[in-house]
């Protein structure tokens, strides 16, 4: 295909990225809100990234069959369904007012983007020649971060209202405090409502267009090999390395961006109106600007060479975050989502590189390794209970650490007979 029949679909799946991106983003200002409103522990309130992140590894199995028996097209519309639906229950949760409900609805969304990140990133991938692919899927991907600069500022505005002090909290009586905190969980309705909506357009015209369907070429040796392809594709040594890579770098990624607010309010002492600005146009401005930067520098530098040497930063920069305190220690952690942004692109992209036939199965098994962000940050939120939120910056640094073994070695690629 040429590259004009290439332009309109890479835009389309382009919006998707920025349109997940949104969503996940508002995760770190549900968190401290849902906190409040339910008198929840940190470690509770981190249950909002299990109940995302879990999804990843419910249904990421599932959404590459999907795609390997209906193509890319299907499995996006499908996911762009169940990321409607779940936008919607957001409202029946908001009425109900049960921290279970909440969870539910995300869970469902989740399984959305589950389904609409299996079909889109190997789709961004290999919409050009395979000699960019990583460098396409950094540029989609930077929308993404486009969204975690967005996401925390209009929803902040519209989630995070300013409530009721705690000092007037202290002096209801308790079906009183149940009430107003009642009344400012119910904000969440209108963002989701919006969000749902805009959904619904997106998948009509996914459901209107003609999109190109990629299919990979299966070898002769391939076909005489094949038996299971989930087995068959455990046999290339790379994305073996790439699915624990992305395991511990979503997990990173998660404590970092989610436990910001925290954060910045236990370390700088700042309050939650104060740290969604530094959370919007600090750390998600930081990861746009890194994608960007990323995708640069990568026309100049291995790919593999800049993820070994951005990980390697992250590492110390949690050193840093772990020991210092005030504005340092929140620039610290903004420079942390500058370095950290290219990770998941990259591991993707080096992960799937060369698997062929096996490519739809390989991206399902390195989605489904997403589950590191319901597994690590409700870790990061022990510790932070039982001793301090610096101190759960362990858990990031040796996710980090992980990630430069996969960029120094683990990505080279190699199948096992």
């Amino acid at each position: 295909m040429t590259k004009k029949n290439y332009l309109f679909p890479f835009i389309m799946i382009t919006s998707l990225f920025f349109m997940w991106g949104f969503v996940h983003n508002l995760d770190p200002i549900l968190i401290p809100h849902l906190k409040r409103s339910f008198s929840l522990t940190t470690l509770q309130a981190s249950l909002v990234d299990s109940a995302v992140f879990i999804a990843y590894f419910v249904m990421a199995l599932p959404a590459g069959i999907i795609m390997r028996k209906y193509g890319y097209k299907a499995g996006i519309i499908i996911g762009l369904v169940l990321f409607a639906v779940g936008s919607f229950l957001f409202i029946p949760a908001a009425n109900t007012q049960l921290y279970e409900f909440f969870l539910g609805a995300l869970f469902i969304i989740a399984c959305g983007l589950t389904i609409l990140e299996t079909a889109a990133n190997p789709y961004a991938s290999l919409l050009g020649p395979p000699e960019t692919s990583t460098f396409r899927l950094n540029f989609a991907q930077s929308f993404n971060g486009l969204a975690a600069t967005l996401a925390p500022i209009i929803g902040g505005q519209i989630i995070l209202v300013e409530g009721i002090s705690d000092e007037q909290l202290s002096t209801m009586s308790a079906s009183a405090q149940q009430l107003a905190l009642a009344s400012e969980a119910s904000s969440v309705k209108t963002p989701y409502l919006i969000l749902g909506l805009i959904i619904l357009v997106i998948t009509v015209i996914f459901a209107l267009i003609k999109l190109p369907e990629i299919v990979e070429e299966e070898s002769a040796v391939e076909r005489e090999l094949s038996g299971n392809p989930f087995v068959r594709a455990f046999k290339h040594t790379h994305l073996n390395w790439a699915i624990v890579a992305q395991f511990f770098y979503v997990g990173a990624q998660v404590c970092v961006f989610s436990l910001f607010i925290l954060y910045a309010e236990k370390v700088a002492g700042m309050d939650g109106q104060t740290a969604k600005w530094y959370a919007g146009f600090g750390v998600g401005l930081a990861f746009m600007i890194g994608r960007f930067v990323g995708t640069f520098l990568m026309k100049f530098y291995k790919p593999s060479n800049l993820l070994a040497i951005y990980s390697i930063i992250c590492v110390l920069l949690c050193l840093v975050a772990m020991t210092v305190s005030g504005m340092l220690a929140v620039y610290t952690v903004i420079g942390i989502a500058f370095f950290m942004s290219i990770m998941f692109p990259t591991i993707f992209s080096l992960g799937i590189k060369d698997l062929g036939s096996d490519t739809k199965f390989g991206s399902s098994l390195i989605i489904m390794s997403i589950v590191g962000g319901a597994v690590l940050p409700p870790i990061m939120g022990y510790i932070a209970d039982q001793s301090d939120i610096q101190v759960g910056y362990i858990v990031p640094l040796v996710c980090f650490a992980v990630v430069f073994l996969f960029g120094l070695r683990g990505h080279r690629i190699s199948k096992k007979v």
